[in-house]
Protein backbone atom coordinates (compact mmCIF):
# COMPACT_ATOMS: atom_id res chain seq x y z
CA UNK A 1 0.00 0.00 0.00
CA UNK A 2 2.80 2.44 0.89
CA UNK A 3 4.52 1.73 -2.42
CA UNK A 4 1.34 2.64 -4.27
CA UNK A 5 0.95 5.97 -2.51
CA UNK A 6 4.63 6.70 -2.99
CA UNK A 7 4.28 5.98 -6.71
CA UNK A 8 1.45 8.51 -7.00
CA UNK A 9 3.44 11.08 -5.03
CA UNK A 10 6.54 10.54 -7.16
CA UNK A 11 4.50 10.89 -10.40
CA UNK A 12 3.15 14.25 -9.24
CA UNK A 13 6.61 15.40 -8.13
CA UNK A 14 8.04 14.54 -11.56
CA UNK A 15 5.14 16.25 -13.34
CA UNK A 16 5.68 19.53 -11.51
CA UNK A 17 9.51 19.18 -11.36
CA UNK A 18 9.45 20.25 -7.74
CA UNK A 19 12.92 19.57 -6.24
CA UNK A 20 11.63 19.39 -2.66
CA UNK A 21 8.97 16.83 -3.62
CA UNK A 22 11.42 14.84 -5.74
CA UNK A 23 13.90 14.75 -2.85
CA UNK A 24 11.20 13.69 -0.41
CA UNK A 25 9.95 10.98 -2.78
CA UNK A 26 13.46 9.61 -3.21
CA UNK A 27 14.07 9.61 0.56
CA UNK A 28 10.76 7.82 1.12
CA UNK A 29 11.71 5.29 -1.56
CA UNK A 30 14.99 4.64 0.25
CA UNK A 31 13.21 4.17 3.58
CA UNK A 32 10.67 1.85 1.97
CA UNK A 33 13.42 -0.25 0.41
CA UNK A 34 15.17 -0.42 3.80
CA UNK A 35 11.95 -1.59 5.44
CA UNK A 36 11.76 -4.33 2.80
CA UNK A 37 15.29 -5.44 3.67
CA UNK A 38 17.22 -3.78 0.85
CA UNK A 39 20.28 -2.41 2.63
CA UNK A 40 22.46 -2.33 -0.45
CA UNK A 41 22.30 -0.59 -3.77
CA UNK A 42 18.57 0.17 -4.07
CA UNK A 43 18.11 2.07 -0.82
CA UNK A 44 21.50 3.79 -1.02
CA UNK A 45 20.85 4.88 -4.61
CA UNK A 46 17.48 6.33 -3.60
CA UNK A 47 19.10 8.36 -0.82
CA UNK A 48 21.80 9.57 -3.23
CA UNK A 49 19.06 10.69 -5.61
CA UNK A 50 17.37 12.54 -2.76
CA UNK A 51 20.63 14.34 -1.92
CA UNK A 52 21.03 15.28 -5.57
CA UNK A 53 17.54 16.85 -5.57
CA UNK A 54 18.25 18.64 -2.26
CA UNK A 55 20.99 20.58 -4.07
CA UNK A 56 18.18 22.41 -5.92
CA UNK A 57 16.30 23.34 -2.74
CA UNK A 58 16.91 26.07 -0.16
CA UNK A 59 17.45 25.22 3.49
CA UNK A 60 19.20 22.34 5.16
CA UNK A 61 16.66 20.66 7.43
CA UNK A 62 15.30 18.21 4.86
CA UNK A 63 18.82 17.55 3.58
CA UNK A 64 19.91 16.67 7.11
CA UNK A 65 16.93 14.30 7.46
CA UNK A 66 18.07 12.58 4.28
CA UNK A 67 21.65 12.40 5.58
CA UNK A 68 20.35 10.75 8.76
CA UNK A 69 18.39 8.18 6.75
CA UNK A 70 21.38 7.56 4.46
CA UNK A 71 23.73 7.14 7.43
CA UNK A 72 21.37 4.60 8.96
CA UNK A 73 21.24 2.69 5.67
CA UNK A 74 25.03 2.77 5.37
CA UNK A 75 25.35 1.40 8.91
CA UNK A 76 22.96 -1.43 8.13
CA UNK A 77 24.94 -2.18 4.96
CA UNK A 78 28.08 -2.35 7.16
CA UNK A 79 29.65 0.66 5.45
CA UNK A 80 30.69 2.03 8.82
CA UNK A 81 33.20 4.68 7.78
CA UNK A 82 30.76 6.20 5.28
CA UNK A 83 27.95 5.99 7.85
CA UNK A 84 30.03 7.79 10.45
CA UNK A 85 30.92 10.60 8.01
CA UNK A 86 27.34 10.97 6.78
CA UNK A 87 25.91 11.00 10.30
CA UNK A 88 28.47 13.57 11.47
CA UNK A 89 27.38 15.83 8.58
CA UNK A 90 23.74 15.39 9.60
CA UNK A 91 24.55 16.06 13.25
CA UNK A 92 26.44 19.24 12.40
CA UNK A 93 23.49 20.46 10.33
CA UNK A 94 20.90 19.69 13.00
CA UNK A 95 23.01 21.39 15.67
CA UNK A 96 23.46 24.49 13.49
CA UNK A 97 19.70 24.58 12.90
CA UNK A 98 18.96 24.27 16.61
CA UNK A 99 17.06 20.99 16.19
CA UNK A 100 17.94 19.12 19.42
CA UNK A 101 15.51 16.22 18.94
CA UNK A 102 16.90 15.45 15.48
CA UNK A 103 20.45 15.90 16.75
CA UNK A 104 19.65 13.41 19.51
CA UNK A 105 18.34 10.87 17.00
CA UNK A 106 21.50 11.33 14.97
CA UNK A 107 23.71 10.85 18.03
CA UNK A 108 21.80 7.66 18.85
CA UNK A 109 22.38 6.38 15.32
CA UNK A 110 26.09 7.24 15.62
CA UNK A 111 26.15 5.29 18.88
CA UNK A 112 24.82 2.21 17.08
CA UNK A 113 27.94 2.13 14.92
CA UNK A 114 29.99 1.17 17.95
CA UNK A 115 33.72 1.11 17.74
CA UNK A 116 36.47 0.63 20.20
CA UNK A 117 36.30 2.07 23.68
CA UNK A 118 38.82 4.73 24.50
CA UNK A 119 39.86 3.14 27.79
CA UNK A 120 41.00 -0.50 27.56
CA UNK A 121 38.33 -2.36 29.49
CA UNK A 122 35.52 0.19 29.27
CA UNK A 123 32.42 -1.00 27.41
CA UNK A 124 31.81 0.51 23.98
CA UNK A 125 28.41 2.16 23.44
CA UNK A 126 27.32 -0.92 21.42
CA UNK A 127 28.42 -3.27 24.22
CA UNK A 128 26.59 -1.11 26.77
CA UNK A 129 23.36 -1.40 24.77
CA UNK A 130 23.72 -5.19 24.47
CA UNK A 131 24.53 -5.53 28.18
CA UNK A 132 21.56 -3.40 29.23
CA UNK A 133 19.10 -5.41 27.13
CA UNK A 134 20.52 -8.74 28.33
CA UNK A 135 20.34 -7.51 31.93
CA UNK A 136 16.63 -6.80 31.34
CA UNK A 137 16.21 -10.50 30.64
CA UNK A 138 16.02 -10.48 26.86
CA UNK A 139 17.34 -13.36 24.79
CA UNK A 140 20.13 -12.90 22.26
CA UNK A 141 17.57 -13.12 19.46
CA UNK A 142 15.41 -10.40 21.08
CA UNK A 143 18.47 -8.18 21.59
CA UNK A 144 19.48 -8.65 17.95
CA UNK A 145 16.00 -7.68 16.78
CA UNK A 146 15.89 -4.62 19.04
CA UNK A 147 19.29 -3.37 17.87
CA UNK A 148 18.86 -4.43 14.21
CA UNK A 149 22.00 -6.57 14.23
CA UNK A 150 22.66 -10.28 13.81
CA UNK A 151 22.53 -12.77 16.68
CA UNK A 152 26.22 -13.44 15.99
CA UNK A 153 26.98 -9.74 16.60
CA UNK A 154 25.11 -9.89 19.91
CA UNK A 155 27.01 -13.04 20.94
CA UNK A 156 30.36 -11.43 20.08
CA UNK A 157 29.51 -8.26 22.00
CA UNK A 158 28.28 -10.30 24.97
CA UNK A 159 31.56 -12.25 25.01
CA UNK A 160 33.45 -8.96 25.26
CA UNK A 161 31.08 -7.66 27.96
CA UNK A 162 31.60 -10.80 30.05
CA UNK A 163 35.37 -10.50 29.66
CA UNK A 164 35.52 -6.79 30.43
CA UNK A 165 33.21 -6.98 33.44
CA UNK A 166 34.66 -10.33 34.61
CA UNK A 167 31.26 -12.03 34.81
CA UNK A 168 30.27 -15.50 33.71
CA UNK A 169 26.49 -15.42 33.50
CA UNK A 170 23.51 -13.25 32.62
CA UNK A 171 22.54 -13.18 36.29
CA UNK A 172 25.96 -11.84 37.30
CA UNK A 173 25.72 -9.29 34.50
CA UNK A 174 22.31 -8.09 35.72
CA UNK A 175 23.66 -7.71 39.26
CA UNK A 176 26.76 -5.89 38.04
CA UNK A 177 25.06 -3.25 35.89
CA UNK A 178 23.61 -0.17 37.59
CA UNK A 179 19.81 -0.16 37.75
CA UNK A 180 18.01 2.53 35.72
CA UNK A 181 16.40 5.16 37.94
Amino acid sequence: MAAGYLGLYRERAVRCDCPWALATAARCQGRLLLAEGDTDDGALAAFDQALYEHRRTPGTFERCRTLLALGSAQRRARRLRAARETLHAALTGFEELGAPLWAGQTRAELGRIGGRAGFGDALTPAEQRVAALVAEGRTNKEVAAALVVSVHTVEAALTQVYRKLDVRSRTELARRLPRPE
